[in-house]
């Protein structure tokens, strides 16, 4: 059986044949599809980016992990959230910030028992 590590490759690509292939053929569809993705992948970014930063906002207003359980939510949600958090914007909810945005929890759950508001929970 012959060793191939002796003679290894010009790149990790070989020779690029099929990483060109790939590229006129993903450009060529780009041409024609996007007219008809933009639209449906704007609407998917826009509720995925909304999701992400209620989930933040939920995390930092319930105290991170163990407040969001002892809120409701499953244990299984809140790690598959942090993992989806984490693999969109590449930090864990705890140390991302959002510049322009403060929260300020004990202000927030103030405001909460207010009378008036008692109905809207």
């Amino acid at each position: 059986m012959p060793d191939f590590r002796s003679s290894p490759s010009e790149t990790p690509e070989g020779k690029g044949r099929a990483r060109r292939a790939w590229d006129a053929y993903s450009n060529a569809v780009g041409v024609v599809a996007s007219p008809l993705l933009d639209p449906t992948s704007k609407r998917i970014a826009m509720a995925l980016s909304g999701d992400l930063l209620g989930f933040w906002l939920s995390w930092h207003l319930n105290g991170g992990f163990e407040g969001l359980v002892e809120s409701g939510m499953h244990p299984s949600t809140v790690w598959r959230k942090v993992k989806r958090f984490r693999t969109i914007l590449g930090v864990h909810p705890d140390e991302f910030r959002v510049d322009g945005v403060s929260i300020d929890p004990a202000a927030f759950w103030d405001a909460a028992r207010r009378p008036e508001l008692r109905g809207l929970r």
